[in-house]
């Protein structure tokens, strides 16, 4: 085989309203919820393709303090993106803290400039959370990722602990530089 052969030319064709995702991102978030303290934290997340027809998907992020300084790390989860039609997607994805989830959902494209995707909002639901024995409570989730003046930006409304569906997570990432 051929280093030719070896190589994707690139995302399948069933990929193309998730290519705006792929790359490395960071940047600043927020939390909170009623049942912590308000925080920040520092996030570094990536989407990849090898030439099947999904994405793999890894974020980990840390707690931050006021000047930006990493005091621990925080949350991590790794999951894929599978292609539905009609612009649908399927995501699963699993957390470290005993959690697993399905998440559905669809890709609006809001920009195109050469056909290149340059504005977009990917907008899911849970369908599916499972959890093990000593996992925290987690019932419903809400994200909604969008890719706005080059930056994606994303936010997660979460039910959990006997608490309704509010907001929980949001953040800011900018391509990174590898």
């Amino acid at each position: 085989m051929t280093d030719a052969q070896a190589q994707p030319a690139g995302p399948p064709p069933e990929l193309a309203h998730l290519t705006w995702l792929l790359g490395s991102w960071s940047g600043v978030g927020l939390g909170h919820y009623p049942t912590i303290s308000p925080f920040r934290f520092f996030q570094e997340a990536s989407f990849a393709n090898d030439g099947r027809p999904f994405l793999s998907y890894r974020s980990r992020s840390w707690l931050i303090d006021d000047d930006g300084n990493r005091l621990r790390p925080s949350g991590t989860e790794e999951g894929f993106l599978r292609p539905l039609p009609d612009n649908e997607v399927e995501v699963l994805l699993n957390h470290p803290t005993g959690i697993s989830e399905i998440w559905y959902g669809r890709v609006e494209v809001t920009d195109l400039v050469d056909a290149t995707i340059t504005g977009a909002r990917l907008e899911l639901t849970t369908d599916g959370i499972m959890r093990t024995q000593s996992a925290k409570e987690v019932n419903a989730g809400h994200r909604l990722y969008g890719l706005v003046a080059g930056e994606l930006l994303w936010t997660y409304d979460m039910a959990a602990v006997g608490e309704p569906i509010q907001n929980h997570l949001s953040a800011r990432l900018r391509p990174a530089l590898l």
